[in-house]
């Protein structure tokens, strides 16, 4: 198991992806910290599966890990819930030399990781992502954040992981339609920066799951290195699929899609854009739609869907700069940009489509 290595700004840290990690994991963690105190956040179905395997090897390599459980579903993303993890460490006895570890998916990832920016103003987190999606793009980059009425990840903070640790076993737990969505980001990345893995995933085994998760935590972790905090233009490009990915989360009350479900329709209506403002060809775009559809991920909305609280909802985005769009388009599958001249009634055009 050879480290993938990460350079973020002045923080260096390594993502270890393989089988039976989460048993390691004391052992892994011996050295890297001062304190012994930890706590994990997990949400309560993650908790049952895990927890007591992490704890166990935890404890065993002197560690004093007390577990935080929250509830399920993207509605504990929120401020109030950093407040009430925060008060738990705090009665727990942590302190600066101790640590966090996100066990879960994006959600835990993105919550745990934006309490550990702010408690006593940044203690280091460890990310262990249980979900293919986490573990192939949001337990990577450092970005951490809570959901506002206003939006989704509209309140966070850069705070990159100490170490993260897939281990690809607990994918094995993953309800379908959860495997399923983790494909979207998967594809996303084949999009903007690797035509070769878009061809392979024609024919994928679900026995390479760790070359794949690899290969992506790779693709990722380039474009956060040379645009670790999204100033030069790069890392917009993990975009490509979410300004609309984004808004049709929130016109669905994040309730009738899930994330990746959302980016995979974000996709569709990139790929009309770029088809139309990027010289993206037909036939590849019937290609990436027939990707999508290969992983059961979806292409078109439900006819009762609320398409106008869409395009309400794109205008929180926070990829839009001075009330100005910033949306990637793809000319040709493996490469993208920050397409200039794409307008709302563009965007709006394309949704119909839907």
């Amino acid at each position: 198991m050879t480290p993938i290595k990460i350079q973020a700004g002045g923080q260096s840290y390594e993502v270890l992806v393989g089988a039976g990690l989460l048993e390691q994991a004391g052992e892994l963690l011996a050295g890297k910290f001062a304190g012994r105190s930890s706590a994990i956040v997990s949400d309560e179905n993650v908790a049952a599966l895990f927890v007591p395997t992490l704890v166990r090897s935890l404890t065993k390599a002197g560690f004093r890990p007390t577990l935080i459980s929250i509830p399920a579903g993207e509605e504990s993303k929120s401020l109030s819930r950093v407040e009430a993890i925060c008060q738990e460490l705090s009665e727990a006895g942590l302190d600066r030399s101790s640590f966090l570890v996100a066990l879960g998916g994006g959600m835990v990832g993105d919550l745990t990781g934006f309490v550990a920016a702010i408690y006593h103003r940044g203690i280091p987190v460890v990310q262990m992502p249980t979900t293919l999606l986490a573990q192939v793009d949001s337990s990577i980059g450092g970005k951490t954040a809570v959901n506002t009425g206003a939006g989704k990840n509209m309140i966070g903070a850069w705070h990159q992981p100490a170490l993260v640790i897939s281990d690809t076993d607990t994918l094995a737990t993953l309800p379908a339609r959860e495997w399923k969505q983790g494909f979207a980001e998967i594809i996303k990345h084949a999009i903007i920066r690797d035509a070769a893995m878009f061809e392979l995933l024609r024919e994928f085994d679900r026995k390479n799951v760790a070359t794949l998760v690899r290969r992506n935590v790779a693709i990722k972790g380039a474009i956060v290195e040379a645009d670790e905090r999204e100033t030069k233009g790069q890392r917009a490009l993990l975009n490509f699929g979410h300004t609309v990915g984004h808004a049709i989360e929130r016109a669905g009350g994040y309730r009738v899609f899930l994330h990746g479900e959302a980016v995979s329709l974000g996709i569709v209506v990139a790929c009309d854009i770029s088809v139309r403002k990027a010289g993206l060809s037909e036939t590849e775009r019937e290609w990436i739609v027939e990707a999508l559809r290969a992983f059961e991920l979806p292409t078109s909305l439900p006819p009762e869907f609320p398409r106008e609280k869409i395009l309400a909802a794109i205008r929180f985005d926070k990829k839009f700069q001075g009330g100005e769009v910033r949306f990637v388009v793809t000319p040709a599958i493996g490469s993208a940009c920050v397409a200039t001249d794409v307008t709302m009634e563009d965007i709006e055009q394309a949704i119909d489509t839907l």
